[in-house]
């Protein structure tokens, strides 16, 4: 089961480097002074007055990462995590392989989360590039749903195979910890069904905001949760 620990250090860096990369994309919008008269001087669109989206909803994302110098730093690290993502299915996906004695069929989660993981590299090659062309503004659309749904989706196809593995393997997991995914998962869900009447209609801006910043650490989190999830596998 060295699949295990591996899993565990991938889940972790999943959750921090995104948070870290989000947050410093934050600080140079907000502190975009600091750069002044320097070669990384902020564009004027990626300027943002002092907030705290997570709670006032000041500034979107796309915002804060998608001009000059901060999508030098937005794009590779979500880049580097959606590599990592794309990691973290596929080597779950072999240990459950193991555990279940089945080499030869591959789990459902697998291909939803790797195509999560797509669709962040693709939401994070095209972030900043302009086209007025209504086609190309609806692919940006789709893209960026298409990463949630099939993330959420991924997320909870893990969590049924981990319920499931709950009696075979009670030494592997940490039974508390799947409870707090379960809950976060539904709470994903719930709140996104709850939200669509405002994110398809005009205004709530602030709302919108502070809803992807917070949305997305939820989804995240869920990472962060999974190396509290497995046991630390110690050979014997």
């Amino acid at each position: 089961m060295q699949n295990i620990n591996s899993i565990r250090v991938i889940s972790l860096w999943i959750f921090i480097l995104p948070v870290i990369v989000l947050n410093v994309c934050l600080f140079i919008s907000v502190n975009y002074n600091l750069f002044e008269n320097t070669i990384f001087a902020v564009d004027q669109i990626g300027r943002s007055a002092f907030t705290i989206p997570y709670i006032d909803g000041g500034v979107s994302i796309s915002r804060t990462a998608r001009t000059y110098p901060t999508f030098l730093i937005f794009k590779p690290g979500m880049i580097i995590t959606a590599i990592l993502v794309i990691k973290y299915w596929i080597t779950n996906n072999q240990l459950f392989q193991k555990i279940q004695g089945n080499t030869n069929k591959n789990n459902k989660f697998l291909v939803f989360g790797v195509l999560s993981a797509i669709f962040l590299i693709a939401h994070s090659i095209f972030l900043g590039v302009k086209l007025d062309y209504d086609i190309y503004k609806f692919f940006r659309r789709f893209v960026l749903l298409s990463f949630i749904i099939f993330e959420i989706i991924a997320q909870v196809l893990l969590v049924i195979c981990m319920f499931r593995l709950k009696k075979e393997k009670p030494n592997l997991i940490n039974s508390d910890i799947l409870v707090l995914k379960i809950i976060l998962v539904s709470l994903l869900i719930v709140i996104a069904l709850v939200s669509l009447p405002f994110l398809i209609s005009s205004g709530h801006t602030h709302f919108k905001h502070a809803l992807e910043w917070n949305y997305f650490i939820g989804v995240v989190a869920f990472y962060l949760l999974t190396f509290f999830f497995w046991r630390k596998y110690k050979k014997t």
